[in-house]
C-alpha cells in the first residue's frame, strides 16, 4: 500500500447511505429484487460498498413493507457493514435525507448511492470518495453522447454545448453537514432537486466531477435489465 492510500485509508471513514425506497413504476414489479444473473440487483451494489476500504457502514432505505425483506437480503449476501435499514420517504429527497439523518456522527464523509445502480464498480466508490474528501462533495459522471436539446412545449428551443454536458451517476459524495443541509434546505423550500449534488448546487456550492462509467447504468425499466445482463456477460468474458 502506497504512502497516499495508507494516509487516506486512516483519514477517511464514510458512511453509506443506499436509496431504495423507490416505486418501480416504470419497471413494472419491484426492480430491487429482480434477478439480475440470479441474483437481486440489490444486492449487487451492497456487494461492492461492502468491499470498500473506506466505508465504515451502510444504511439501506427501504418501503415499509421490504423492511424485513431487505434485512435478510443483507444477512444472505454477508452485508455486515449494514447496520441500519429504515423507512423511506414518500420522495427520493425524503428518503435521502431519512438516510443522511442516520449516519453515524464519526462519519466525516457521506455516500448516497441509488440502489438501482448495480453495476457500480469499487474503483467509481473509491474515487468518488477519496475526491470528496479534497473537494467536500463529489460526483462521478459521464459525457453525453447524443446532441442535448431544451425543449419548450413541443418546441426545441435551445441546444446547449455538447462538451458541457455530463449524466451524473452515483454513488454523490459529500461532507455531512453540506448534504445535511442541502437536502434539509431543498425540502424545506420545496426546491426541486433531481439528485443530491442539485440540492447542494441549490445552496450556491460547485460539485466536483470525478470519471464515472457507461456500465454504471440505473434500471429504470426492463430493457435496462437486459443491458446489465449483457454487462455481466462482457465482465465474466473479460475475467
Amino acid at each position: 500500500m502506497s504512502y497516499r492510500a495508507a494516509f487516506l485509508k486512516n483519514k477517511i471513514n464514510c458512511s453509506a447511505v443506499v436509496v431504495a425506497a423507490g416505486k418501480s413504476q416504470r419497471f413494472g414489479s419491484d426492480k430491487m429484487f429482480a434477478p439480475l444473473s440470479g441474483i437481486p440487483v440489490l444486492a449487487y451494489s451492497l456487494t461492492t460498498l461492502e468491499t470498500c476500504k473506506y466505508i465504515s457502514e451502510i444504511i439501506v432505505v427501504t418501503d415499509y413493507n421490504k423492511i424485513v425483506e431487505v434485512a435478510e437480503l443483507c444477512e444472505a449476501f454477508k452485508i455486515s457493514k449494514a447496520v441500519k435499514v429504515i423507512c423511506g420517504g414518500a420522495t427520493r429527497l425524503e428518503s435521502a435525507l431519512s438516510g443522511v439523518s442516520e449516519t453515524d456522527k464519526r462519519s466525516n464523509l457521506i455516500a448516497v448511492h441509488d440502489g438501482a445502480r448495480p453495476l457500480v464498480s469499487l474503483k467509481i466508490i473509491e474515487d468518488t470518495i477519496e475526491c470528496a474528501f479534497t473537494h467536500k462533495a463529489a460526483i462521478p459522471v459521464i459525457p453525453a453522447r447524443d446532441t442535448m436539446k431544451i425543449v419548450s412545449g413541443s418546441f426545441a428551443t435551445e441546444t446547449p454545448e455538447r462538451t458541457c454536458v455530463y449524466s451524473a451517476q452515483t454513488p454523490q459524495v459529500f461532507i455531512p453537514e453540506l448534504i445535511k443541509g442541502a437536502l434539509t434546505n431543498a425540502l424545506q423550500k420545496d426546491i426541486p432537486v433531481y439528485d443530491d449534488a442539485s440540492a447542494v448546487e441549490a445552496l450556491g456550492f460547485s460539485v466536483y466531477v470525478t470519471e464515472g462509467s457507461e456500465e454504471n447504468i440505473k434500471i429504470t425499466t426492463p430493457l435496462d435489465m437486459r443491458i446489465a445482463e449483457t454487462i455481466l456477460t462482457v465482465r465474466k468474458e473479460q475475467a
